[in-house]
């Protein structure tokens, strides 16, 4: 879902406290190589769909360099480890996270557990903040980074710049080979979601934008891989994710898919909006990815529309998910209007909703955090 202009302002505050530890170390180190080379650095904030129709960006705060992480002394998990822990992963997006405990510590509450995966955005005109990456594993959450190729929804749904031939063709490949750079020195693995929806015609990374043609999406992901690859950024786990069939039923998921040996987690982006099932909204999507790969799947973008079936539906989606071989988790998309969402898809919206939330998240077997402390 994309955040509304002027919807938000201000610093973020109640940043982590600074900790000594492998992490913090990594992270000081690379935030010294990002001023050196005259890198600006500001809080990335998301700028996604939220429903099945665009909205506008959202202003940028800035964290300052005392946003440092803790960790402890043990080596980090490695890729594999992190993936193959069992359980159903609780995803959450949200406005200040992963940058305030504040933020996150209530939303937890109200959910009655702590997200361990936690999802930023992050536009091709911004580098990596390292601090993000800390932070989330400071929370005992794996960072899931949203990357944009574009320079936000003020440039419209046509962006040549970032036209997914100018990406295959390495015309941005200082920027990715940086970016890469960034991820592998941190060492802990991070979970990458390139391009999402772009089975929709809302982005410019749509094969219908940007003087885009059929083809060109797969290959964009594939240099990105391959330059990943070269760089020596083997931590990343790459994250497909579509939109769910409903407002593109004729598009063809499949041909935009890169293949398996480019994606770890095949993803989908799904809201309900008149459904008070979550089989209405995501199996006739399900149904089509799982005609062309067995990878393991995961919500990562998800939410109700306000109004009298949206509490229906969170009973039901939690029903629904322990019954679903190979879905490995959900990220909820908590954002009201005001907050710049394109409706208020938060579970904290109401008392009722916030109920129903926690009762159904006790139902579940959640997964362990990638790391222990």
């Amino acid at each position: 879902m994309r955040v509304r202009n002027g919807k938000r302002s201000g610093k973020h505050k109640n940043t982590l406290e600074q900790g000594g530890s492998r992490i913090r170390f990594r992270v000081w180190m690379t935030i010294n190589s990002v001023i050196l080379l005259g890198l600006t650095a500001w809080i990335l904030l998301p700028d996604s769909t939220g429903s099945d129709l665009p909205a506008v960006d959202s202003p940028q705060s800035q964290v300052g360099a005392s946003a440092l992480p803790e960790a402890s002394d043990a080596p980090p998990p490695t890729k594999e480890q992190v993936m193959a822990i069992p359980g159903v992963r609780f995803g959450l997006s949200a406005p200040q996270v992963p940058y305030s405990s504040e933020e996150l510590n209530r939303l937890s509450n109200a959910a009655g557990a702590r997200p361990s995966i936690l999802q930023f955005f992050v536009k091709w005109t911004e580098p990596l903040r390292p601090e993000a990456i800390g932070l989330s594993y400071d929370q005992n959450a794996l960072p899931l980074i949203s990357w944009e190729p574009w320079a936000g929804s003020s440039g419209g749904e046509s962006q040549p710049k970032y036209a997914l031939d100018t990406i295959t063709a390495g015309d941005h490949d200082k920027y990715v080979r940086a970016f890469a750079t960034t991820i592998k020195d941190l060492g802990y693995p991070v979970a990458l979601r390139f391009a999402h929806e772009m089975n929709g015609k809302w982005y410019p990374w749509s094969e219908s934008r940007s003087g885009n043609d059929r083809g060109d999406y797969v290959k964009a992901w594939r240099h990105l891989h391959d330059v990943f690859g070269e760089v020596g950024a083997t931590n990343v786990i790459w994250v497909w994710s579509p939109n769910i069939l409903r407002p593109v039923p004729n598009v063809s998921i499949e041909k935009l898919y890169p293949g398996d040996k480019y994606v770890d987690w095949a993803g989908f982006v799904g809201y309900a909006v008149d459904e008070t099932t979550a089989k209405a909204v995501f199996q006739p999507t399900i149904t089509a990815i799982r005609k062309f790969t067995k990878k393991p799947l995961l919500i990562t973008e998800t939410g109700a529309q306000p109004g009298s079936k949206k509490l229906g539906f969170i009973k039901d989606f939690f029903e629904w998910l322990p019954e679903q071989n190979g879905l490995v988790g959900f990220v909820w998309f908590e954002f009201s209007e005001k907050q710049g969402g394109s409706a208020d898809w938060r579970y904290s919206a109401d008392t009722r909703y916030a109920k129903a939330f926690k009762q159904g998240m006790s139902k579940l077997k959640l997964a362990a955090p990638p790391v222990h402390r």
